[in-house]
C-alpha cells in the first residue's frame, strides 16, 4: 500500500502524483497479463490526495461597527443612460416621493400638538394642583421634580413656563423659586423624541443609533442640571445676572410672538380639539371654581361687556365712594363696574357637545394619536429609505456630517448649533424638532456627532420664542416674565459652555452611545429608563421633599454616596486598576443580578413572555409588536414574521472547519485480487481514508 498523503504536501505538485500513479497502475495491469499465472499481491490502494484551495480552517469575520456610517452603493442606473420614459416616470417618482413625505411629516406634527393637548386633558387640572403648594416649591429639589413632572404630564415646556409666569405674576411664588422649575420643564421636555425613537425598535441598528441621538437630549439636560442647580442655590447668579439685564433696558410690551408653523397646523388641530388653558393658571393661582370647569373650549366667539351697575356690598365700607354708597332698609347699595361676557358662537371641534369627561376625551385622544404619530413615523423612514439611496444618499451624508476644511473644522459644530436654533424658532418646539431628526439618525443619515449640536441649538431656539411671548406680557407681568425666560436662555447656554467646547468633557455623547448599546440588545431596558427617569425617580425625589428635609437627606444622602463610590472604581477600573487590590479590579465578586442585565433579561422574559399567548397574536400584529418591544419577540410570538427575533445569537468559541468536496468526491483506487473478499476490502479502505481525512 502507497503511503498517506502529506496534508502540507498535497498542494505541492498534484498533477505529477496523478501522472505517477496512472502510470504506475498502467505498468501493473500489463505485468498482469502478461503472467496470468503469476502471483499477485493482495490489494495496493493509492489515496489520491485532495488539491483543492479551499482553506480547512474559516477565518473569523470581524464585527462591522455598528456606529460607524456606511457611504452606501450607488445602484442606480446612471441619468445619462435612461432613454426619456424612464427619465420622465424617474422625476415624478421622486416629486410623488416629496409630496408623499411633506403630507407624512404634516400630520406627524400635528399628531404631536394633539398629543400635547391629549396630556393636559389627562393630567392638566393635576398638575396646577401640584403647584398649588408654594411650601414645597421653595425646596430646590422639590421644584425641579415637580417642572419634570408637570411638563411630562402636559407634554409642553411652553405651558409648564407659562403656569410658572402666571404664579410669579401673582405673587405665588418668587423667581428663585421659580428658577429650578424651569430647569426641571427643560428636562420633561426631552421625553417626546426618546418615545419617538421607541417607534424604530423593529431594527437592532436602527434602534440603537435613534435611541442614542433621542437620550443625547436627555443626558445634557441632567448633567446641567447636577451642575448648574446647586451652583444656582449657592450664588444665585441666574437671578442676579437675569435681573440685572432687565433692569438695564427699558423693555415695553410689545406684540405677541410670530405663530410660524401653527398658522399652517392649527386649521387642523382645530378641527379636532381645542383647549381653554387659563383654566390649568387659574387653578394653580389658587382658583377653587376653576376646578369644576371643563379645559374642553366650548365657546370660540364671546363678547365682554363692561358697565357700571347698582350692586349690593356687605356694608358702607365696602363701597366704592362715600357719594356712590345708600341704604335701603338693611340693604347697602352702591355703583360698580361689572365685566358681562356673552357667549355668540361655538366652536367646531369634534369634541365640543360630546358627554365624556376631560379624563375620557384625553384618554381617546393620547390613542389615536399615538397612532397617527406611529403610523406616519414609520411611513416617514420607509419613504426616507427609499429616497435615500445611491448616490443622493451619498451626497446628503457627507454634506451634513463632514466638517469644514482644515483650520476651521471646529466651525462646524457651532454652524449646527445656530442651524437647530433657527430650525426650532421657525417651529416653535424643541420637541417637534427634535422628533423630527430622531429617525434621520436612526437610518444612518445623521451621525450622533452632527445631531448633538443640532439638539443643543433646539435648547436655545425654544428658549428665544419663549423671551419673545414674555415681550408681548402686559406691563405688570412683563418684568418677571421675561427674567424667567431669560434663566431659561442662560440655563442652557451655561449648559453649552459646559459641556460642548472642549471635546474631553463631551460626556452626553459617550453616555448616550453607552445606552444606545444596552437598548439594542435588551430593548425592554428603553421602557424601564423612561420610567425610571420621567416618572419613578421625579415621584421618588417629591414624595421625600413632602416628608422635609431631614428624612430626603436621610434617604438621598446615602444613595448618592454609593452611586460617586461606583462611578470613581469604574473610573479607576478603566484607567490604572493595578492601584485597586486585585478583587476589585473587576465587578465579578458581586452576583451577576448585579452586574449584569441579563439576568433580569430573563426575569423579563418570563414574566412577559405569557403575553404572546393570548388569542389575539394570532391575527393582530399590535399585541406582537408589545411582545418584541417588552420582552425582545420571544420564539411563541405567531404573527407571519412581523419582527426579527431580537435575542443575540451566542459565540461559537470552537474554531469553524470547512470539509473540503474533494475528499467526498475523490475515489480510492483499488488493485483487485484474485480472492473472493476484494470487493468488502475495497470498502473497509475507503471509509478509513475519508474518515482520515476527515
Amino acid at each position: 500500500m502507497a503511503p498517506w498523503p502529506e496534508v502540507g504536501n498535497s498542494h505541492s505538485d498534484p498533477k505529477k502524483f496523478i501522472e505517477e500513479t496512472t502510470i504506475q497502475q498502467s505498468n501493473e495491469k500489463d505485468k498482469g497479463s502478461s503472467s496470468n499465472n503469476a502471483p499477485s499481491p493482495v490489494s495496493k490502494i493509492e489515496l489520491l490526495p485532495s488539491y483543492s484551495t479551499i482553506a480547512l480552517i474559516e477565518e473569523p469575520v470581524a464585527e462591522q461597527d455598528p456606529w460607524k456610517m456606511s457611504n452606501g452603493k450607488d445602484t442606480e442606473i446612471k441619468w445619462s443612460e435612461k432613454n426619456t420614459t424612464e427619465k420622465v416616470i424617474a422625476v415624478f417618482r421622486a416629486f410623488g416621493k416629496v409630496i408623499f413625505l411633506l403630507i407624512f411629516l404634516y400630520f406627524f406634527v400635528c399628531s404631536l400638538d394633539i398629543l400635547s393637548s391629549a396630556f393636559q386633558l389627562v393630567g392638566g387640572k393635576m398638575a396646577g394642583e401640584i403647584f398649588q403648594d408654594g411650601s414645597v416649591l421653595d425646596n430646590p429639589l422639590a421644584g425641579l421634580v415637580i417642572g419634570v413632572l408637570v411638563t411630562v404630564m402636559v407634554q409642553s415646556s411652553s405651558t409648564s413656563s407659562s403656569i410658572v409666569v402666571s404664579m410669579v405674576s401673582s405673587s405665588l411664588l418668587t423667581v428663585k423659586a421659580a428658577i429650578p422649575i424651569i430647569m426641571g420643564a427643560n428636562i420633561g421636555t426631552s421625553i417626546t423624541n426618546t418615545v419617538v425613537a421607541l417607534m424604530q425598535a423593529g431594527d437592532r441598528e436602527e434602534f440603537r443609533r435613534a435611541f442614542a441621538g433621542a437620550t443625547v437630549h436627555d443626558f445634557f439636560n441632567w448633567l446641567s442640571v447636577l451642575v448648574l442647580l446647586p451652583l444656582e442655590v449657592v450664588t444665585d447668579y441666574l437671578f442676579y445676572l437675569t435681573d440685572a439685564i432687565v433692569r438695564s433696558f427699558n423693555i415695553r410690551s410689545g406684540e405677541n410672538a410670530p405663530e410660524l408653523l401653527k398658522v399652517i397646523t392649527d386649521p387642523f388641530t382645530k378641527l379636532i380639539i381645542q383647549l381653554n388653558e387659563d383654566v390649568i393658571n387659574e387653578i394653580a393661582t389658587g382658583n377653587e371654581a376653576a376646578k369644576n370647569k371643563s379645559l374642553v373650549k366650548t365657546w370660540c366667539i364671546t363678547f365682554k361687556n363692561e358697565t357700571l351697575r347698582n350692586v349690593t356690598v356687605p356694608s358702607p365700607e365696602n363701597c366704592t365712594s362715600p357719594s356712590f354708597c345708600w341704604t335701603n332698609g338693611n340693604m347697602t347699595w352702591t355703583l360698580m363696574n361689572t365685566t358681562y361676557e356673552e357667549n355668540i358662537a361655538k366652536c367646531k371641534h369634534t369634541f365640543v357637545d360630546v358627554n365624556l369627561s376631560d379624563l375620557g376625551i384625553g384618554l381617546i385622544l393620547v390613542a389615536l394619536s399615538l397612532l397617527v404619530l406611529c403610523t406616519c413615523l414609520i411611513m416617514i423612514v420607509k419613504v426616507l429609505n427609499s429616497v435615500l439611496q445611491g448616490q443622493v444618499a451619498i451626497v446628503i451624508k457627507k454634506t451634513i456630517n463632514t466638517d469644514f476644511p482644515s483650520p476651521f473644522g471646529w466651525l462646524t459644530g457651532y454652524l449646527a448649533i445656530l442651524i437647530g436654533a433657527g430650525m426650532t424658532f421657525i417651529v416653535q418646539s424643541s420637541s417637534v424638532f427634535t422628533s423630527a431628526i430622531t429617525p434621520l439618525v436612526g437610518i444612518g443619515v445623521i451621525n450622533l456627532e452632527r445631531v448633538y449640536p443640532l439638539t443643543l441649538g433646539s435648547n436655545i431656539g425654544t428658549t428665544t420664542t419663549a423671551i419673545l411671548a414674555a415681550l408681548a406680557s402686559p406691563g405688570s407681568t412683563l418684568h418677571n416674565s421675561l427674567q424667567i425666560s431669560l434663566c431659561h436662555f442662560f440655563f442652557n447656554v451655561s449648559g453649552i459652555i459646559l459641556w460642548y467646547p472642549v471635546p474631553f468633557m463631551r460626556l452626553p455623547i459617550r453616555l448616550a452611545r453607552a445606552l444606545g448599546d444596552i437598548t439594542a440588545t435588551y430593548r425592554w431596558f428603553a421602557i424601564f429608563y423612561l420610567m425610571f427617569c420621567f416618572l419613578l425617580l421625579p415621584l421618588a425625589v417629591f414624595g421625600l421633599s413632602l416628608a422635609g428635609w431631614p428624612i430626603l437627606a436621610g434617604v438621598g444622602g446615602p444613595i448618592i454616596l454609593v452611586v460617586l463610590i461606583v462611578l470613581i472604581m469604574r473610573v479607576i477600573q478603566a484607567r490604572c486598576p493595578q492601584i485597586l487590590p486585585k478583587k476589585l479590579q473587576t465587578w465579578d465578586f458581586l452576583p451577576l443580578w448585579m452586574r449584569s442585565l441579563k439576568p433580569w433579561d430573563g426575569l423579563v422574559s418570563l414574566i412577559t413572555g405569557n403575553c404572546c399567548q393570548l388569542p389575539c397574536c394570532y391575527c393582530c400584529r399590535v399585541c406582537c409588536r408589545v411582545c418584541c418591544l417588552l420582552c425582545g419577540c420571544p420564539r411563541c410570538c405567531r404573527c407571519s414574521n412581523c419582527c426579527d427575533p431580537l435575542e443575540d445569537e451566542e459565540k461559537v468559541n470552537e474554531i469553524p472547519i470547512k470539509v473540503p468536496e474533494v475528499y467526498e468526491n475523490k475515489a480510492v483506487v483499488v488493485e483487485e485480487t484474485q480472492s473472493g473478499s476484494k470487493k468488502q476490502e475495497a470498502q473497509d479502505v475507503k471509509n478509513v481514508s475519508n474518515c482520515t481525512a476527515l
